[in-house]
């Protein structure tokens, strides 16, 4: 998931501290989706420059395969992360501190996403930390969950069906609209996937392909993507190990971690 949620998003839904149904547990979904997105960034982060820096086109053919290898890997990541977003925000106590904890943690991690993935590292020595042409991928869940409790708000309304459609649409629009202007990883076409994956949550399969193919509009290779319904399926909505805070802290970390091997290893310029 580079540059592509109780709270799994990313807090666990509520359950035991062990499982006691067969099937993955929300922190093992978690983990999943946590390792499938390290992969991603190493490629986009290290293998990315190793190969724009293969000019004479040494094993070049090598390298490519192995950055398209890591970066489609990656693709089964974000339809996770919007599965657990939306479980969480079924399950949590408080949907307006767990959207705040998002918003938080946007902010928290610009700086290293940016050193990661938008930044020269003449830049960062001179003084610069942020680049404001492209957002993490936090905002994109932090304004999708901000469209799924409207909607939630508007149905436990009293209106009319033709009512409830039309602010349900015109808020959708709205948040597509604010993470293109946000210009956040995945824009409005992660938005809208994760609006169709709360619209669609008593319909777990049809949800994520309805997701997976409105995130096939972004890159081709989100076809990848697909695979991330084998490990939802198996799902057994149980929180599992409490892994609150581990994706919060592990997406900034990181991100500083592979700028760092990127800087000490001369792949970042």
């Amino acid at each position: 998931m580079e540059p592509s949620l109780q709270s799994t998003a990313i807090s666990e839904p509520d359950g035991g501290n062990q499982s006691r149904k067969p099937g993955i547990t929300g922190s093992t979904l978690k983990l999943i989706a946590i390792i499938t997105m390290l992969i991603d960034h190493a490629g986009a982060v290290l293998v990315e420059r190793w190969m724009q820096q293969s000019a004479d086109g040494t094993g070049i053919d090598g390298i490519y395969a192995l950055y398209i290898g890591m970066r489609s890997v990656g693709r089964i990541a974000f339809p996770i992360f919007i599965f657990l977003l939306v479980e969480g925000m079924e399950h949590t106590r408080n949907r307006w501190k767990y959207l705040i904890r998002l918003w938080i943690f946007a902010i928290v991690s610009e700086i290293p996403f940016d050193m990661a993935f938008n930044l020269e590292k003449s830049q960062i020595f001179s003084g610069q930390l942020l680049e404001l042409g492209y957002q993490n991928v936090f905002f994109t869940l932090a304004v999708g969950l901000m469209v799924c409790i409207g909607i939630r708000i508007v149905e436990e309304k009293p209106f009319k069906n033709g009512i409830k459609i039309t602010l349900n649409l015109l808020m959708t629009i709205a948040g597509m609209a604010a993470a293109e202007l946000l210009r956040t990883d995945y824009g409005g076409i992660g938005v809208l996937a994760i609006v169709m994956m709360y619209l669609l949550r008593d319909r777990r399969v049809i949800a994520v392909i309805a997701c997976c193919i409105i995130l096939m509009f972004s890159s081709s290779l989100e076809i990848v993507a697909f695979l991330a319904l084998i490990p939802i399926c198996f799902y057994n909505g149980e929180r599992g190990w409490k892994l609150k805070w581990v994706f919060y802290i592990f997406y900034p970390a990181h991100l500083l971690i592979l700028w760092m091997i990127g800087s000490l290893t001369g792949l970042l310029g």
